[in-house]
């Protein structure tokens, strides 16, 4: 199989000097590049799977109907929180 190239993009002089200056010894641009892009393509790859698996998850629990409202959780939280304070703002003796 060939290889291709990814197309270049223009850069400020200035922010070209700082990719250079952050260059490990033996590491080229391209190196950077191609390592930076491979990252980046991984990410939104794991992003986009995180989100499915997430949507199926509150399609089950809608279909199941085991759900918990947000607003319940949040009024437990909430509470909890006010609880918390009312012990932390009691004078200590």
């Amino acid at each position: 199989m060939k290889t291709a190239t990814i197309p270049p993009i223009r850069i400020e002089p200035a922010f070209r000097e700082e990719i250079v200056q952050s260059l490990d010894a033996s590491e080229t641009m391209a190196a950077l590049v191609e390592t930076a892009v491979r990252t980046e393509v991984l990410r939104r790859r794991d992003q986009s799977e995180f989100v499915r698996r997430g949507l199926a998850s509150i399609a089950r629990s809608e279909a199941a109907g085991d759900w918990i409202p947000a607003e319940t959780v949040i009024a437990k939280l909430e509470a909890k929180v006010a609880a918390a304070r009312a012990r932390h703002q009691k004078p200590q003796q």
